[in-house]
């Protein structure tokens, strides 16, 4: 942060000051004094520098937030977001490839499953009978450790009954996939919609509730064209955007 100066008192400049205290940190955040992915100073520091309470700096912090320069982790602090991570959506849409060739480190992990039967709209999707048992893995996948998409994916259970368990010990749905036979699959369609976060996606992608994020709802098939895999993705919109492939 750059050196203190003097601010106005809070009760008449409140908005004054918190929009002045985004922008210095805006600015520190472009000159590169706060690197992508840098933990910023606790909120004591900045009001004891700025000579501003608590409630001015929460509100700065949120302003850089809204501009989606930063995020905040409960329990940890506010970090500096990456730019954007551009995502390409072709015919062979594959997460840790599409991570890995940006240069972000990709993850995924298993944060929930189930065996349930398919709604109309999952059997439609797969190919099955109304109330076929479907496998349900719920799925957060990271670039740098940072979460950037909760997953829900369906599978037959006919053809798929163990896929919590592979993909736990593979963190790879291509992986879960060859497990089972299927060494190749495709993207058959790909729906691309918007709405605000609820409270359990905002809570995995570390997101303010009423965020943006964008859905993703698709249908991969074998390569004979069998369905196989229908997923619904919900992206952090401020740290992704969506590359259509023709």
């Amino acid at each position: 942060m750059r050196p203190q100066r003097p601010a106005p008192a809070e009760a008449t400049h409140g908005v004054t000051l918190w929009r002045r205290i985004a922008d210095d940190l805006e600015q520190a955040i472009a000159l590169g004094t706060h690197a992508a992915g840098d933990r910023l100073p606790g909120e004591v520091e900045i009001a004891t520098h700025f000579g501003v309470n608590r409630h001015t700096v929460r509100r700065a912090l949120a302003e850089l937030a809204e501009r989606g320069l930063v995020r905040t982790e409960r329990g940890s602090g506010t970090y500096v977001e990456r730019s954007r991570l551009t995502y390409p959506i072709g015919a062979r849409t594959r997460f840790s490839e599409n991570v890995g060739s940006a240069g972000r480190d990709p993850g995924g992990r298993l944060i929930g499953h189930g065996r349930e039967p398919a709604t109309p709209d999952t059997a439609q999707q797969l190919g099955l009978e109304v109330g076929d048992m479907v496998v349900r893995l719920e799925i957060l996948r990271s670039a740098d450790r940072v979460p950037i998409c909760a997953t829900t994916s369906w599978l037959p259970a006919a053809r798929a009954a163990d896929a919590a368990r592979v993909f736990r010990a593979r963190r790879s749905i291509t992986a879960t996939l060859a497990h089972f036979g299927i060494k190749d699959y495709r993207r058959q369609s790909t729906r691309i919609t918007a709405a605000a976060a609820d409270a359990l996606d905002a809570e995995r992608l570390h997101l303010v509730p009423g965020r943006a994020v964008l859905i993703v709802d698709s249908v991969n098939v074998t390569m004979t064209g069998t369905p196989i895999l229908t997923s619904r993705a919900r992206f952090a919109a401020d740290r992704v955007e969506l590359l259509v492939e023709s």
